[in-house]
């Protein structure tokens, strides 16, 4: 008897369907900032977003604290990398305030969360409007090293 690829480990949406990034919480209850900005750093990495950055922004921009910046491979890619964000992140009580680019065909999405602004981009974009290059002295981020900031 046959057996296909996903009757054997399972379907991929199965086999993270529990997963939820593990955010550091204010005593108002919302997500504190850079726990927030590292877990959706870890969600665009473990969906495959090219070179996922977070840049602390230390007051350069009354915008937002932090920024995440992904690259996406294509306009599809891009679509289920925000989604992704979007349903990750809510599963831990936390939401978007907003949401531009939903289209086809989209190059960039921006995420809103407050204090954590997302940019996923295709790489043509991201190579265009080098946001890392706006905030040339922001702190960029290792995975493990947020949380240990002061």
């Amino acid at each position: 008897m046959e057996t296909n690829f996903e009757e054997k480990i399972g379907a991929p949406e199965a086999q993270n369907e529990e997963y939820r990034p593990a955010l550091a919480l204010c005593e108002d209850g919302t997500a504190e900032p850079e726990s927030l900005a590292a877990g959706i750093r870890e969600v665009l990495d473990r969906r495959n977003a090219g070179d996922p950055a977070l840049l602390r922004l230390d007051g350069r921009t009354d915008l937002c604290e932090y920024l995440v910046i992904a690259t996406a491979m294509s306009a599809t890619h891009l679509r289920a990398l925000a989604d992704e964000v979007e349903y990750r992140i809510g599963l831990c009580g936390v939401k978007a305030l907003s949401r531009d680019g939903k289209g086809d065909g989209q190059k960039w999405i921006v995420l809103d969360y407050g204090p954590v602004m997302v940019h996923i981009f295709t790489s043509d974009e991201r190579e265009r409007y080098s946001l890392e290059r706006l905030f040339p002295n922001a702190l960029r981020v290792t995975p493990g090293e947020a949380g240990n900031q002061n």
